[in-house]
């Protein structure tokens, strides 16, 4: 018998059997159910590519942006602290449920840890102090896991904590991997033009738009991967840019009503490669669906149309005003969506106080 336990024996004249058997088994059931939450919603954000963030992940996000937009106004330096103020309360969450989980489990055993410096029970306060070095050490020494079963647990606590470390470390590099493509490909919209029209306006050649193949192969495959990194880090639609030229969900509602325009407004023989502009409305249909992911619903009503007449002036045919107003009527629901995505987004729509 140890020196630590032989004085817990004296100390409480129980035999070695009843000192490991005392156990508050409420406090073991309470630190496993952390312990539970801590592993679904760890495994569930950053190893499920499909199942979007953890439930408390989730709902932890969508809280803290809905209080930072009644705080701060849209678009503002204040809403761009949201993403990572998110992604630092998701980590300490994740901290605060290892720790608290194992320092219960710690608990449940009176006798589960020694106090080497006098030989009794660790308080909760050393059970804090050994659970917050276990974590990601082998601890200090002053304090002692008493018997098997403890000296598990103890190897556990380390073993958890490191995992919780590493899968941390990989999700913060790939959200903020993740940010930049996003802010990418936001640039290379906007680039060419604030407005639906204006981006047809820059790909017009006098002829038709074949200037826009390269740009709409590019810009196809870069939603694409914008799409599925919202996916798999729905923490995405949280990071706020201050720069309208940087906003994604402004980009994607331009490039959106752009093809909308290449599909309804434009005669086919002006169109640019088909298969081209194919591939970048099912790119854009794929974002729309990612949307349901983030519970960011459609808006009431559709956004304004384009301006039909910005792209007369710049001698590209179109139909009638007529024909284009029942287009644009069949496209009620999904440009309400882009509306939504964009509202959510704390920005407003692309053709909105832009000339």
């Amino acid at each position: 018998m140890d020196v630590a336990r032989l004085q817990t024996v004296v100390s409480t004249g129980a035999s070695p059997v009843q000192i490991d058997a005392i156990v508050n088994p409420l406090y073991v059931v309470l630190g496993v159910v952390l312990l539970i939450a801590l592993v679904v919603d760890l495994l569930w954000t950053t190893l499920w590519v499909d199942g979007g963030s953890g439930p408390l992940s989730a709902r932890l996000a969508t809280g803290v942006w809905r209080i930072l937009r009644r705080l701060g106004r849209r678009h503002s330096r204040f809403l761009s602290l949201a993403g990572p103020f998110v992604l630092v309360l998701t980590l300490s969450m994740w901290i605060g449920l290892l720790w608290a989980g194992w320092t219960f489990v710690f608990a449940g055993g009176e006798y589960a840890l020694i106090d080497t410096r006098n030989g009794g029970p660790a308080d909760w306060s050393g059970r804090i102090y050994y659970v917050a070095y276990t974590m990601f050490t082998d601890g200090n020494g002053d304090f002692t896991p008493n018997g098997d079963l403890w000296e598990m647990a103890s190897s556990f606590t380390t073993a958890s904590g490191m995992l919780v470390a590493t899968l941390s470390v990989s999700y913060i590099l790939s959200i903020l991997g993740a940010v930049s493509q996003k802010r990418s490909f936001a640039n290379g919209v906007t680039a060419l033009g604030m407005r639906s029209e204006a981006f047809l306006q820059s790909g017009w050649d006098g002829e038709d738009f074949t200037d826009l193949d390269l740009l709409l192969d590019t810009l196809s495959s870069d939603l694409n991967m914008l799409a599925e990194q919202h996916k798999s880090y729905p923490i995405l639609h949280y990071y706020h840019s201050e720069n309208e030229t940087e906003a994604s969900a402004m980009a994607v509602a331009i490039l959106a009503d752009a093809m909308f325009l290449l599909e309804v407004a434009v005669p086919d023989a002006n169109e640019p490669n088909e298969a081209l502009t194919e591939s970048t409305r099912s790119s854009v249909n794929d974002y729309l669906e990612t949307l349901n992911n983030a519970f960011i619903q459609p808006a009431e009503q559709p956004p304004p149309p384009p301006d039909l007449d910005h792209l007369r002036e710049a001698d590209i045919p179109t139909v009638s005003d007529r024909e284009f107003a029942e287009a644009l009527a069949e496209r009620e629901d999904s440009r309400r969506k882009l509306l939504g995505a964009v509202d959510a987004d704390a920005w407003y729509w692309p053709s909105e106080n832009l000339e």
